[in-house]
């Protein structure tokens, strides 16, 4: 399999991040860059991006990222700090890099932002799997 493959066809099948209109903007190995526009229907009860969308898109960045390379993973573990809010029109961008990979392991941080504001801060541990068939 080709590099960055894995990743491609996974998100070639992850219906939920297009439906909610994630794009692919660059991948190569042990990065990704991808990109959302807020809807209304991401907005919570302070008219503010819920944060589970930031965290879908930053999780599905990561999940590219990891996968850019001949082997699959999945995430181990990962966590997010919310920054500053969006709201809905606001276009985040998201960029995963690859701090290390050791044996099974890797770990990326991905931040997201809205222009030139950070709004999120993203950290994914990664674990290889066999290649799914």
């Amino acid at each position: 399999m080709g590099q960055n493959q894995i990743s491609l066809d996974m998100f070639e099948n992850d219906a939920a991040s297009r439906k909610l209109g994630i794009e692919l903007v660059e991948l190569a190995d042990g990065t990704a860059t991808m990109s959302m526009t807020v809807t209304e229907d991401m907005v919570n009860g302070h008219g503010i991006t819920h944060g589970g969308y930031v965290f879908i898109l930053a999780d599905t960045t990561f999940a590219m990222a990891c996968n850019s390379r001949d082997d699959a993973a999945v995430a181990a573990r990962c966590d997010i700090r919310y920054l500053k809010p969006t709201k809905s029109g606001d276009v985040l961008t998201a960029q995963a890099v690859e701090r290390a990979r050791f044996g099974r392991n890797g770990i990326y941080d991905v931040t997201v932002s809205c222009g030139a504001d950070v709004v999120a801060e993203f950290r994914g541990d990664s674990r290889t799997i066999p290649i799914p068939k």
